[in-house]
């Protein structure tokens, strides 16, 4: 058997042509993005555009798929291609290392768009791009100070509640006049235990986030 012969079991022949003919650009290769396109290179995706602008510190090891003793001081987007290359030689992947804002001026044009950045000035440049683009996409709203997997869910971004960066977009989004979009958000109250502005965070929570963001990607792809 190879590779995708368990995922074309599962979601037939039709399915997995339209996942290896699919590009997915994912912003954001942290503690959500890592495991989003962990998912989608394991899930046959033909073409990921990977955006980062940071390297793998030793403090997102305990969080993020790419971060190693071996990866450290490395560029996350470098690591990411070499993991996914490895998984699979056949998929294209471009790695831009860049900070997405509204200076970027990207000539593509993917399928679809997952957002795991943390920055919101750049989440709603993102928003903003895609939507001058027409392209569908997904944000990933605070995956920090949570413990509950569970209570993660995936609505409209008007539909978000408890959530407070899911709150703070929102507002903006009314005030600029954005259209409504996808969004992963927890309903699980923040950790009131804030150390200045590193906030907590543990895998079981930020891994599953970029598993649902993948997850939604791929629903999204498979249904056009």
């Amino acid at each position: 058997m190879n590779r995708l012969d368990r995922t074309r079991l599962l979601l037939g022949e039709e399915a997995t042509e339209k996942l290896q003919k699919a590009t997915i650009m994912v912003v954001g290769c942290g503690a959500v993005g890592s495991f989003a396109i962990e998912a989608l290179a394991r899930s046959g995706i033909g073409h990921l555009i990977l955006i980062d602008f940071d390297k793998v510190e030793e403090s997102n090891i305990n969080r993020q798929l790419f971060a190693l003793n071996s990866t450290i001081s490395k560029l996350k987007v470098d690591v990411a291609k070499d993991r996914i290359k490895d998984i699979s030689a056949d998929i294209k992947v471009d790695a831009l290392n860049i900070f997405f804002d509204e200076n970027t001026n990207l000539d593509i044009k993917p399928d679809f768009v997952i957002d795991a950045i943390d920055t919101v000035s750049s989440k709603i440049a993102l928003y903003r791009w895609c939507q001058k683009n027409k392209i569908k996409f997904i944000s990933s709203m605070g995956a920090a100070r949570k413990t509950d997997p569970s209570q993660i869910k995936i609505a409209k971004i008007s539909k978000t509640s408890v959530c407070p960066l899911a709150a703070k977009i929102r507002k903006i989004v009314k005030e600029q006049k954005l259209s409504d979009f996808d969004a992963a958000f927890s309903i699980e109250p923040a950790d009131k235990n804030v150390n200045g502005k590193i906030f907590g965070s543990i895998i079981t929570v930020t891994g599953t986030f970029g598993l649902l963001l993948a997850n939604h990607a791929i629903k999204h792809i498979i249904n056009q």
